[in-house]
């Protein structure tokens, strides 16, 4: 896959992401899906690190909320800490519709056939190791992302201003690049 395609498509998504999201939901709930069916679908989502999602996301809610507030007013802090956890475990205590919602987006992408020996592999012992691993392995790919995305940024930019130099364009020199960067913090590795 070449990047230009790929550079379309996620200018395209950007600009229909509004229509994409109000139409999917019709679309799905179109779609017939039988009670085993998503019963087998929510027991992977409950089985995997795909519920792990929402638990996540209230807690960076949760932080964002109390950056927030603290900024506001200070002295909030301590009632904050206490009115956070008590809204966090309201959330808690309804995620059922989320997590089947979840659920529902699996059942359309496989059948219950599919999702049983998918199941069955998360309940193997390599099946339950790679469970008990995976909420690790997602933050260190992350960080490594992370690092490789910071290291790569002002290459990636030189090349593309190289290339467009290659093609008889005006663009600043890499040199540029290099002096507009002085100043900055190099890169962790």
């Amino acid at each position: 896959m070449t990047f230009l395609p790929t550079l379309r498509r996620l200018t395209a998504a950007i600009l229909l992401s509004g229509t994409v999201l109000v139409s999917a939901a019709p679309l799905q709930a179109q779609q017939e899906i039988s009670p085993e069916h998503l019963a087998a679908a929510r027991q992977y989502v409950d089985m995997t690190d795909s519920a792990q999602l929402y638990e996540r996301t209230l807690i960076e809610m949760g932080l964002q909320v109390m950056r927030l507030l603290i900024q506001e007013d200070p002295s909030l802090r301590e009632p904050l800490i206490n009115a956070l956890q008590t809204v966090y475990d309201g959330y808690l205590l309804n995620r059922d519709p989320l997590y089947n919602q979840f659920a529902r987006i699996y059942a359309i992408r496989f059948s219950t056939e599919e999702l049983t020996e998918i199941i069955e592999f998360y309940e193997s012992d390599v099946g339950r190791k790679l469970l008990g691993q995976n909420a690790g392995i997602n933050e260190d790919l992350q960080t490594v992302l992370a690092v490789w995305s910071r290291n790569t940024s002002n290459e990636f930019l030189s090349r593309v201003r190289a290339e467009l130099r290659n093609q008889g364009f005006n663009a600043p020199a890499p040199e540029d690049d290099a002096a507009a960067g002085e100043g900055e913090e190099a890169p962790a590795q």
